[in-house]
């Protein structure tokens, strides 16, 4: 079974927001479940999950306004908005502060989770051909990292690497982890391997002072951007 696709639920109704949690959790999913939008912006900073469902009636801080300030530091995470408003203007308002999808209470379960699988589809395939990082942008269909002008051809294993590191960013790639998917076993003398490879990511990414690959000895690499 594939790794569990973390996903942030805002809900301040106890019940419903315990029934979605564990409903989504029997489909493979990891649910942080918050009760408020602080702690909902809280935890999005420190767990970085794929996809945000957000109540958009929440004390402290309601669903609006919590996706608008985390739009201010993520323009691709996808939203959706949960809400028993139906007017126009709610509709309108939450698509043009970056909502992705918008569903009306009550719902089914089954309609959540289309929309969530549909929203993470398309979220996957836009942003492996167009990752901000630093002042690059890395393409990894094309395998190409991109400076200004600049074009650097990556080779199918720096490539996968980088893109690795950057799902994990700012979090512990683990070493033992990629050293089995991409080169099989962890042994010496992949691990030599590997360090060769993450040195010339680390040439190719010198021309931005704030992207670095930092080695954790005995636990992996993190990118830090």
């Amino acid at each position: 079974m594939s790794n569990p696709i973390k996903i942030l639920l805002a809900e301040d109704e106890p019940a419903l927001g315990q029934i979605v949690k564990e409903s989504l959790e029997t489909r493979n999913f990891e649910v942080i479940l918050c009760k408020d939008g602080t702690e909902a912006y809280q935890s999005y900073l420190e767990k970085r999950p794929k996809l945000l469902v957000l109540d958009v009636m929440m004390p402290k801080k309601d669903g609006f306004t919590l996706a608008e300030e985390i739009r201010k530091r993520d323009v691709d995470v996808p939203i959706i908005f949960l809400t028993a408003k139906s007017q126009t203007k709610d509709v309108v308002q939450g698509f043009h502060l970056g909502g992705n999808d918008y569903l009306k209470k009550p719902f089914s379960m089954e309609e959540l989770i289309v929309r969530i699988h549909a929203l993470l589809i398309r979220s996957q395939k836009q942003s492996k051909d167009n990752i901000s990082l630093g002042k690059y942008t890395f393409n990894y269909t094309k395998q190409l990292l991109v400076f200004g002008d600049d074009q650097q051809n990556l080779t199918h294993k720096e490539a996968e690497l980088l893109y690795h590191l950057i799902e994990k960013k700012n979090d512990v790639l683990d070493r033992s982890e990629i050293l089995k998917k991409f080169w099989g076993d962890d042994d010496f003398f992949n691990a030599r391997s590997m360090d060769v490879f993450i040195t010339k990511l680390r040439k190719k990414l010198k021309k931005d002072e704030n992207v670095q690959i930092i080695n954790l000895r005995g636990l992996g690499y993190k990118l830090i951007c």
